[in-house]
């Protein structure tokens, strides 16, 4: 499968704080990738450092297979991006902003910038320094989406976005991302947004990746355990992969990474108890982990 984005060892300082922690990552074609992680995490720092807007101060970032120091016209033209602080020119029109942009694409998609322009309610002759800061969020996406890239990626796109919004929005990612050829990064707070469209989730933390593999198998892996018992639990229960753990005398509810059969029929022997699996949201298992 190829890799459209690859990191390897890849680090940044700022003021002497290390932001990146020599990160390893690559992101193959066809997948839609959700970056999670808490503010400071460096989300975007890692966004920059991939598009070759930040130097590295360790480490290599390819795309396509180009160093992103070096990337040829051929190669951006493939890529779209939506950086969390939008800066047009707040003289243009709508209309003129698009033009000026799709003038730099050999692929630009005329009939799917209108429908996005029709869809998301935005007038082509309003001036770009009269629209809300929701109206500009939404034309920064029509023109990222504008030449269909193969490889989009987005730094927190929907945050002023209205849920209507928001909707159509993800709608048109699921519809470039049903392409197997398309990549999409997306950066975002609103983990209900990445439970609609991401197949993929790299989660940061403190810098690093804390985990990168499939929705389904990060699912799979983290689950709330139910404790049940006619005996009184010690304050704390050695479990292996538990995040958090709250005890109150018979009863015990823990966050375990790494649920097997295996370690159920252990906490069953070992304290004489029923235990009950739950599923955790996306947005469950964000807080769990950032709370161990």
């Amino acid at each position: 499968m190829e890799e459209l984005v690859e990191l390897h060892g890849a680090s940044k300082r700022f003021d002497g704080r290390e932001v990146l922690k020599g990160i390893d990552l690559s992101i193959p074609r066809g997948r839609v990738v959700g970056l999670l992680g808490k503010n400071g995490a460096g989300k975007t720092t890692l966004i920059k450092c991939l598009l070759g807007l930040f130097k590295l101060d360790a480490g290599t970032v390819s795309l396509f297979g180009e160093d992103v120091r070096n990337l040829s016209g051929a190669t951006k033209e493939r890529i779209g991006y939506v950086p969390q602080e939008i800066d047009l020119y707040s003289w243009m029109r709508v209309r003129q902003t698009i033009a000026y942009i799709a003038a730099f694409y050999s692929n630009w998609d005329d009939k799917l910038a209108e429908e996005l322009v029709s869809k998301w309610e935005l007038n082509p002759e309003d001036k770009v320094s009269s629209l809300s800061i929701g109206q500009v969020q939404k034309l920064a996406l029509i023109l990222a989406l504008g030449h269909q890239p193969e490889l989009l990626i987005l730094d927190e796109p929907a945050a002023s976005l209205d849920p209507a919004a928001r909707r159509t929005f993800l709608s048109a990612v699921v519809e470039i991302a049903s392409d197997a050829n398309r990549t999409v990064l997306l950066s975002t707070h609103l983990t209900s947004d990445l439970e609609r469209v991401a197949s993929d989730v790299v989660l940061l933390k403190s810098g690093a990746v804390d985990y990168v593999g499939t929705m389904d198998e990060l699912k799979d892996s983290i689950k709330s355990l139910r404790l049940t018992t006619e005996r009184l639990l010690p304050k704390t229960l050695d479990v292996p992969g538990v995040l958090n753990c709250e005890t109150r005398e018979r009863h015990a509810l823990l966050t375990v990474r790494g649920v097997t059969p295996e370690l159920i029929h252990t906490l069953e022997a070992d304290y004489d108890a029923t235990v009950e699996v739950c599923d955790l949201n996306l947005e469950d298992i964000f807080v769990e982990v950032h709370r161990a």
